[in-house]
């Protein structure tokens, strides 16, 4: 007898290949190719239009609004073997008077690599800007050998008090549902890295910055309009997660997870009373997700408050209908290449980062509605 998981796995992948090509012609949106890059990872827009864009090998770039021109205008320690590199850039809520900016990138010590948080300054000189005076703010730990599951997403809470920072398990397993690790963890954090006061799990003794646990690799993070925070991470072989997180929840991994292992033994489903957080949505076969940005532009309205995660195995752009705290799959558009990240303009026009894979041959694509 075929179980469950098999047939479920089995129905998605039939559905996956039997898609009409003609339905994948039909694009809601017009793509426009801005930019070349080489294995861009993340990127964040300047209130004047311009672009910061992180590549894997360290450099952050500065890149004109129309992607004519670009600037490299800092370049970090970074170990980019795997999946390490340069990750995520953030703007400080006060960026208009701090012109503070925050990064991540993957670090070799001692004893092994981890996951840091940074923050540096851009410099006003108009035509000539460099981040400058770049200090590290937090390092997760413990610091372990290999090369995945770094996460490093970044979010500021809506009144800029706290930043959250997602640290992953680093393919470890364990780590995640451990209270004296960082591995596997969201965390919540002053501006300065320092762990923020009244996280819920400090007097159980976890580390004083855990803000939830029980999470694999964290690559996607963002507040929606009502504040909520909104986590996806990449499962195992399958039981990719979109989740909804809460202070002081364990999410399970990898205790309890919707995908199996790589090696094919597996893994308790999410169950009502098993005491762990179920996703939200998830997914069977992988997608792999990548960036994840909450819209709520006006070019697009009727995707307002919805998710948009880049895929980076299933080369797509999907699209997740939040309402309040639930949340349903909505639309998922085949790419042809792997969607690193996703990010709104100014102007409400969606913007995708290719990686471009091994080759590393990505690009800036920008998403307006066809007319």
């Amino acid at each position: 007898m075929i179980s469950r998981r098999i047939a479920t796995t089995l129905a998605a992948a039939l559905l996956a290949y039997a898609a009409p090509a003609a339905a994948q012609a039909a694009l809601p949106f017009t793509i426009t190719p801005v930019a070349d890059l080489d294995s861009p990872w993340a990127m964040t827009f300047l209130p004047d239009g311009r672009m910061l864009v992180t590549e894997k090998t360290g450099q952050l770039l500065l890149v004109a609004a129309d992607g004519a021109t670009r600037r490299m205008i800092a370049t970090l320690p970074v170990s980019a073997a795997g999946q390490g590199g340069l990750m995520d850039v953030v703007l400080a809520p006060d960026f208009a008077r701090s012109r503070n900016v925050y990064l991540s990138y993957s670090a070799a010590g001692q004893s092994g690599k981890t996951v840091v948080l940074a923050r540096g300054t851009l410099t006003r000189a108009a035509g000539a800007e460099q981040l400058t005076g770049i200090e590290t703010l937090y390092r997760a730990t413990p610091l372990v050998e290999g090369d995945g599951h770094f996460s490093g997403r970044i979010a500021f809470s809506p009144d800029g008090k706290h930043l959250f920072f997602t640290a992953g398990e680093r393919q470890k397993f364990t780590p995640a549902q451990d209270k004296r690790a960082a591995l596997g963890k969201v965390l919540r954090l002053t501006p300065d890295g320092r762990p923020a006061p009244g996280n819920p799990l400090a007097a159980q003794g976890f580390l004083p910055e855990v803000w939830s646990y029980g999470h694999r690799n964290l690559l996607g993070l963002a507040f929606d309009r009502a504040g909520r925070l909104w986590e996806q991470e990449m499962g195992p072989k399958g039981g990719d997660e979109v989740n909804l997180i809460l202070p002081g929840r364990n999410y399970g991994w990898p205790n309890a997870s919707n995908g199996t292992h790589y090696d094919g033994r597996d893994i308790p489903d999410h169950r009502a009373g098993d005491g762990y957080e179920a996703p939200k949505v998830w997914w069977n076969p992988s997608i792999s997700p990548g960036g994840m940005m909450i819209y709520s532009g006006a070019l697009f309205p009727q995707w307002r408050g919805d998710a948009f995660i880049g895929g980076l195995s299933s080369k797509s752009l999907l699209r997740v209908h939040l309402d309040g705290t639930s949340a349903r799959k909505g639309d998922q558009w085949t790419m042809g290449a792997r969607i690193r990240e996703v990010e709104q303009g100014p102007d409400g026009a969606i913007w995708l980062l290719e990686d471009g894979g091994e080759k590393g041959q990505g690009r800036l694509l920008k998403l307006t509605p066809t007319t």
